[in-house]
């Protein structure tokens, strides 16, 4: 019987267990830190997976990241310790920090200056709507598409927790083990910084702002301390009950110990900082989590993306032009590698999803488990039912047909693959959805059409009448064939230091690509015959006609 019935059920078949007790996928990777972390001492009554989350800004991708990545790790222990342990996920938001900032990506900037470093939890909500602090409109945001993916979590508000008490108990014990705080503390600050910082950051009863000062004192047995106040007083006031919270370094150690987290990822700006927060947990009387350090993503400008800046790609502009299961298969692959993620890494993200996942049936356990819809799914993988047509090909096709209507397109689709209708595959009828918007907001604006030249106009002839003479049923590996022939009749198209299928010279990339700028617009593009397949031969041919006509040309100005 499953130790987590809320979860989705894992069968735990002996080829599955053999294959996992081997596999190097990442998530198993670092579930084998977890079992290993309890091999002398036996399981807690549940094993704690944390995330946390900073609702400066709208929660960003990365922040999906997160608890995408770690719900992997999360199914992949399950497995290992073939279901019999408990575990929960907790998605933790720092909604007490104080706004240091405004964000870049807000509607009125200047409505949030009065409430600059009050918690996020008691600055008003910018947005309007029913959300009574900006921290809770964002906490929502983030919920909202955890739930959309279906997620299994447990959400909590730092500032909740310090409010109600259950942070009370560590930080007397802070209070208590002040000095071997502020000596693990201390070494990391500069000079200036030292002379002012205390773990304990007060909560002005005055202004309601988060204060850096100092303290004058610190009474364990009292449960207080004591300081200088913005109006010059001196102020002792207690520490429990969300009068205080701790500064961020503390803070992760402190929860840590305080909850009993077994692991936690972050990202790479962390990585400096993990020895002390591990340190404060142990002065703490806590035992530091299994960690995974991942890189950063980055915007289009190689910049690290930002909630607060708002550049790169947010949750529903991803979900606005790809399904989620692609967001997801971003996240799998090469955690500790840099990546862009911009609007441009979607089509391919889309296309290797599909891939995987036809794949998937016909692989033995140890493959699966490298397979990344594995570890997307929860280990549950959907039976495939989408038609082999790439979404780089539906981006193509919209761009040859001018279509905005899907039933347009879907004439298409139903000529290349008969017995296919939006009906019978619902998830093929959302990629050309998301085709359509994908392509009127960023490959549509920047397409430019040229005319040929002479050789390219001979050419181009040359290809309309061969295609003429093809049946109606040629097939895409037929129509490339045919493509390729024409190529080799003309010199500027004949790659002589390599030898093609039929002995003579093979064809240069120049000649799709000329293809490409003279009929799509663009440098790149699929793979022709496929595509003429698709987009039928009759309607490829009176496209290269437009093309030789200047047609195209005209349009695009």
């Amino acid at each position: 019987m499953s130790a987590n019935p809320a979860l989705p059920q894992l069968e735990l078949t002996p080829e599955l267990l053999e294959a996992a007790a081997k596999s190097k996928a990442w998530p198993f990777e670092e579930a084998r830190k977890i079992v290993k972390r309890y091999e002398k001492t036996g399981f807690p009554e549940v094993v704690l997976f944390e995330t946390g989350y900073g609702p400066s800004g709208l929660p960003h991708i990365g922040t999906f990241g997160e608890v995408a990545r770690t719900t992997m790790v999360r199914t992949a222990f399950r497995v290992l310790t073939e279901d019999k342990v408990a575990t929960k996920l907790l998605c933790f938001s720092d909604d007490m920090d104080g706004m240091r900032k405004i964000p870049d990506n807000v509607p009125d900037k200047a409505f949030l200056e009065p409430h600059l470093h009050k918690p996020l939890t008691s600055v008003p909500n910018p947005f309007g709507g029913d959300y009574e602090s900006f921290g809770h409109h964002n906490n929502a945001m983030l919920r909202r598409f955890l739930d959309t993916f279906g997620f299994d979590y447990e959400f909590a508000s730092a500032t909740e927790y310090y409010k109600s008490g259950a942070f009370d108990e560590i930080l007397l014990r802070v209070a208590e083990r002040y000095d071997a705080i502020m000596d693990i503390m201390l070494p990391t600050l500069g000079e200036e910084r030292r002379a002012t910082y205390s773990p304990f950051l007060p909560i002005s009863q005055e202004t309601g702002r988060v204060l850096y000062v100092p303290m004058k004192a610190v009474d364990a047995k009292a449960g207080t301390i004591t300081y200088v106040g913005e109006d010059g007083q001196e102020v002792t006031q207690g520490i429990t009950g969300g009068k205080v919270k701790m500064q961020w370094k503390p803070d992760f150690g402190a929860r840590w110990a305080a909850l009993g987290v077994d692991f936690e990822m972050f990202g790479k700006d962390h990585g400096p900082n993990m020895p002390v927060y591990d340190r404060i947990c142990s002065a703490l009387g806590g035992r530091p989590p299994e960690h995974y350090v991942y890189e950063l993503f980055l915007d289009q400008n190689g910049e690290k993306i930002s909630k607060s800046k708002g550049n790169g790609l947010t949750i529903d502009e991803w979900l606005t032009y790809a399904p989620t299961e692609s967001l997801a298969l971003y996240m799998f692959q090469k955690p500790r590698t840099a990546k862009r993620l911009y609007f441009d890494v979607i089509p391919k993200a889309v296309d290797e999803y599909s891939t995987f996942l036809a794949a998937y049936p016909r692989q033995d356990w140890a493959a699966r488990l490298n397979n990344p819809v594995w570890h997307i799914h929860s280990g549950k993988p959907p039976v495939s039912n989408v038609a082999s047509v790439p979404f780089s090909m539906l981006l193509n096709l919209v761009s040859a047909s001018n279509a905005h209507d899907k039933a347009v397109l879907w004439g298409f689709i139903s000529r290349y693959a008969p017995g296919v209708t939006a009906e019978s595959n619902p998830k093929l009828d959302e990629l050309v959805g998301y085709a359509i918007r994908y392509f009127d907001d960023f490959v549509k604006p920047g397409k430019t059409f040229r005319a040929p030249d002479e050789v390219e106009r001979a050419a181009l002839e040359k290809l309309a009448a061969v295609f003429e003479a093809l049946p109606e049923d040629a097939d895409g590996a037929a129509i490339q064939d045919a493509a390729l022939d024409v190529a080799r009749g003309f010199e500027r198209y004949q790659d002589t230091s390599k030898t093609g299928p039929d002995g003579g010279p093979a064809v240069t990339g120049e000649w799709f690509q000329m293809l490409y700028q003279v009929l799509l617009g663009q440098d790149r593009g699929p793979r022709f015959g496929s595509f003429a397949a698709l987009y039928g031969i009759a309607e490829t041919v009176a496209l290269i006609r437009a093309g030789l006509a200047g047609e195209l040309v005209a349009e695009n100005a």
